[in-house]
């Protein structure tokens, strides 16, 4: 390639985990992990990371849900010397770092800038201790008056009334919907969940970068215990996505051109050959299979396309894996077999290497520039946004080509629709049992397909249904509702 294409590749990438309690701020964490980035980036070059760092036309932040800056990206470039013109803070969610990496790669392949970093850092474990302690946490700039929680979309008026917000209800739900529909057993369902989380344990104790480092067992991540308390039945906590981790990633793309005159080897560029994105419905109860994904499939079918590759070419897989009905729609998806031999993931995943809320895909990035570098070829590397509503997919390779994608979604999906309030018959479509940290089950959440068309939450209130939701399988299951206030309570 002559030395002024504009073909964007990924150069230089950083991860940072803080052990020590409490640590630094989000901000610290942002200025380390773009540093090791830049310096990454010249790793065997001629250039200076400090050059590639002042030559930066786009900084962009993924949400943190630690510290709310008056103005996040201008407190990074400041930091830096850095004066971009493009400055971006996204809002939540954990396709946002596709999102501004897809964005970076287009405006630099269009000739508006020839490098852009995206960064990302969480200090939840330290809010978390600081409080403990009886402390506040008071880090610098912060935004005044506190700016709106990041939502792209507040959950709906019955989802509130329901208490049904959590990710680890909405996706629980999803698995007891898919479960059913699959013909599985609450034992098959969990002793399928051991199988393909354990060997994703084994990364995680060989990543220096992961949070969690233990090789475990199928059956000591899903038998229930004092440390390993039903959370969302019929998740333990050991097999879904921690989010209380101080942890900080970061990539550097540039032109190829630019790279040249950086002088980055070629074997340290990572191309970006294709990806997509895609929605399904905003609520759980609105998706028209509560259990699966068509949208999952779709941008699956678009990044590869795009790419010029499909499954089988791919050296190297990291699938979000929040919860293990993330994994299973992904595997169910692209026809993938959930106990491949090359793995679902290269970092450990969010239950062991570490979940920071939107940020995990930056990690996954760097973990498969690593990889790729190491072993060259395709790698596949998928995100997960909200309650199984928003998915990228995206293909890197060590070979340029492909067409690269955008951000325009290649489907979206019909909503059901939801009755906030409803009296009489229904039939229960995924149900979930919440936890208290005490580990006792303090109530039933159920979404119910209604007679004539369209859904409704329930809660489930009487000791006795409770325990019977977990003891055989509810789906299917015909239960009356009767609105109590806001809330329908189901009995059957």
């Amino acid at each position: 390639m002559s030395g002024d294409s504009r073909t964007p590749c990924l150069v230089g990438v950083a991860q940072h985990t803080v052990r020590r309690q409490p640590g630094p701020e989000p901000l610290d964490l942002w200025e380390l992990v773009a540093r090791e980035a830049a310096a990454d980036a010249v790793a065997g070059g001629a250039g200076g990371a400090s050059a590639l760092l002042a030559a930066l036309g786009s900084i962009q932040i993924v949400y943190t849900e630690s510290w709310q800056y008056d103005d996040p990206a201008a407190r990074l470039a400041e930091r830096l010397g850095a004066s971009p013109r493009h400055r971006v803070y996204s809002k939540v969610g954990g396709t946002a770092p596709q999102m501004l990496l897809g964005e970076a790669a287009a405006m630099i392949a269009g000739g508006e800038l020839d490098a852009a970093l995206v960064a990302g850092a969480e200090a939840l474990a330290t809010r978390r201790t600081l409080r403990r302690a009886g402390e506040r946490v008071a880090w610098s700039h912060p935004a005044d008056p506190k700016p709106p929680y990041g939502w792209e979309r507040p959950p709906h008026p019955a989802e509130l009334a329901h208490e049904l917000f959590l990710p680890v209800h909405t996706y629980a739900i999803m698995e007891t919907a898919r479960r059913a529909a699959a013909g599985e057993s609450d034992e098959r369902e969990r002793a399928g969940r051991g199988l393909m989380l354990a060997p994703m344990t084994e990364v995680a104790a060989a990543n220096p970068h992961a949070w969690d480092r233990r090789a475990r067992t199928p059956g000591e991540l899903v038998t229930p215990s004092a440390s390993n308390r039903f959370v969302g039945w019929p998740y333990t906590r050991n097999t879904v996505a921690v989010m209380e981790v101080d942890q900080a990633a970061a990539a550097v793309l540039v032109s190829d051109g630019f790279a040249d005159r950086l002088g980055i080897p070629r074997g340290r560029r990572l191309y970006l050959r294709g990806w997509a994105y895609a929605e399904d419905t905003w609520e759980v109860a609105a998706r028209p299979e509560v259990g699966s994904s068509p949208a999952m499939a779709a941008a699956a079918r678009a990044a590869f396309d795009r790419a010029g590759a499909g499954l089988d070419d791919m050296s190297a897989l990291d699938l979000y894996s929040c919860f293990a009905v993330a994994l299973r729609a992904a595997c169910a998806a692209t026809g993938l077999d959930p106990l491949d031999g090359r793995g679902l993931t290269v970092t450990g995943g969010l239950p062991y290497a570490g979940g920071p809320a939107s940020d995990y895909v930056l990690h996954s990035t760097a973990a498969m520039a690593a990889r790729l570098r190491a072993e060259p070829g395709h790698g596949l590397v998928t995100g997960v946004g909200m309650h199984l509503t928003k998915h990228t997919y995206a293909v890197w390779s060590t070979e340029p080509g492909g067409v690269r994608g955008d951000a325009a979604p290649v489907h979206t999906a019909e909503p059901v629709p939801i009755a906030a309030s409803y009296e009489g018959p229904a039939t229960v479509a995924g149900y979930t049992v919440a936890h208290g940290r005490d580990g006792a089950a303090e109530r039933g959440v159920l979404i119910a397909d209604l007679p004539g068309g369209g859904r409704a939450h329930a809660h489930v209130r009487h000791p006795d249904l409770i325990a019977e939701a977990e003891a055989r399988e509810l789906v299917g299951t015909g239960v009356r509702l009767v609105p109590d206030g806001p809330v329908n309570v189901a009995t059957w």
